[in-house]
């Protein structure tokens, strides 16, 4: 079986961390400029260098969007920056524009990597772009298993496969959507998306007598009322077997907008997954543990070819556990440094996320002090450090959750 790589999304240079401190092989993420997730913090050239140079030495690869639907005068200065990143050996750009994919093929050595942006679709525009020279293809979310057998068995074994194993699904084809641009005119196609497949939409009536006048009537569904384009979240981890079989050997974490909390809990799990590939017993609930952070429930999406793909939920993202703190140096002597994410105090039942054997252990907070060694019952301020008791073995990075108090 070929090596099956986990590549995590990161929005900013702490996640980036955290996908790699959780399992991950590989990170994408973005530049200030190119990318599609304008509203993430990304990543300055700065920055850029510092990310390679982390990753690797932790052998993780580094991969760079550059996967915006290009216009003229997104051209300006894209060259010098293709350079940067082949002076600085990112591992490869994922791009979506054939005039992008041209400049990258003419004046650097870097490896192309085909967005899911471009709708990859069928073994003819597969063969395409390798015959263009791209090494791997994130193919377009809309296929079933099938398919993408079929694309594989069409590229041949020297080209790699991505797809998306977990995250937000959009509405429109692989993300070529107008509707931010036509309702907000935010361009979701440069990175800008203001999610109005999120929205609550009502029928809106008019009066005859008073054409300006309108009756809204919501389209019941539940008490929130009806969310007619917004889809559950793509979950695969209980069917990783198939996915490998179907030849695709990079599994793609959606989510470079969410929280570093989010980055953590689901790279964590897919790692475990993908770790017990061949177990008949998985040492835990994996769809209970990606429930603990924000999700809108669960679907396998286009994989099978199934139903279930067109089942929409409300917009409201629900998890079951709330991040309280993280880890800032290994635990000693039933100690450990943390710092504040969200209010804890003495009295909490804390959950461990961990990559070692910690994980999902619990314990109770007995004892707080801050940095002068002065007891305290609560911590609520932003970042602030202070030493707990913990009984179990915590690594830096690690994290402490809560589970949140159901309605």
């Amino acid at each position: 079986m070929e090596k099956i790589e986990l590549l995590s999304p990161c929005g900013d240079y702490e996640r980036l961390i955290t996908a790699i401190h959780f399992g991950a092989n590989a990170v994408y993420f973005a530049g200030k400029r190119f990318g599609l997730r304008a509203f993430s913090n990304n990543f300055d050239e700065i920055e850029i260098i510092k990310a390679i140079n982390y990753a690797h030495a932790h052998n993780v690869k580094v991969y760079i969007t550059v996967n915006i639907v290009a216009h003229n005068d997104d051209f300006n200065g894209l060259i010098e920056y293709l350079k940067f990143l082949e002076v600085n050996h990112v591992d490869g750009v994922i791009v979506s524009d054939l005039g992008i994919a041209s400049l990258v093929k003419e004046y650097t050595s870097l490896e192309l990597h085909v967005s899911t942006q471009a709708n990859i679709t069928n073994i003819y525009s597969a063969k395409m772009w390798v015959k263009l020279g791209a090494k791997r293809l994130v193919l377009a979310r809309e296929l079933s298993l099938k398919e993408i057998k079929e694309i594989k068995e069409a590229v041949g074994k020297d080209i790699d496969i991505e797809c998306f194993i977990h995250g937000a699904m959009c509405i429109s084809y692989s993300g070529r959507c107008l509707l931010s641009n036509y309702l907000t005119g935010r361009d979701s196609n440069k990175g800008a998306c203001a999610q109005p497949c999120r929205w609550n939409y009502a029928i809106g009536v008019k009066d005859l007598e008073d054409k300006d006048n309108l009756t809204y009537y919501p389209i019941l569904e539940d008490s929130r009322g009806t969310y007619i384009l917004n889809s559950k979240d793509l979950c695969m981890i209980e069917h990783l077997k198939e996915l490998i079989n179907a030849g695709i050997t990079s599994f793609k974490i959606e989510g470079r907008m969410k929280s570093n909390y989010y980055v953590a809990t689901v790279t964590n799990a897919y790692r475990r997954a993908i770790d017990e590939i061949n177990s008949n017993t998985p040492s835990f609930n994996y769809l209970e543990e990606l429930r603990k952070t924000s999700n809108r429930s669960f679907t396998t999406g286009f994989y099978f070819n199934s139903e279930e793909k067109t089942n929409i939920v409300s917009s409201k993202l629900t998890e079951t556990h709330m991040y309280v703190a993280v880890v800032i140096e290994d635990s000693n002597d039933n100690h450990c440094l943390v710092e504040h994410r969200n209010k804890f105090k003495i009295g909490d039942e804390v959950e461990i996320l961990s990559r070692n054997d910690s994980f999902n252990k619990s314990f109770k907070i007995t004892e707080i002090f801050d940095l002068e060694n002065n007891p305290l019952t609560e911590v609520k301020k932003i970042k602030q450090r202070v030493y707990i008791n913990c009984p179990y073995k915590l690594e830096k990075y690690d994290i402490l959750r809560i589970r949140k108090n159901e309605d």
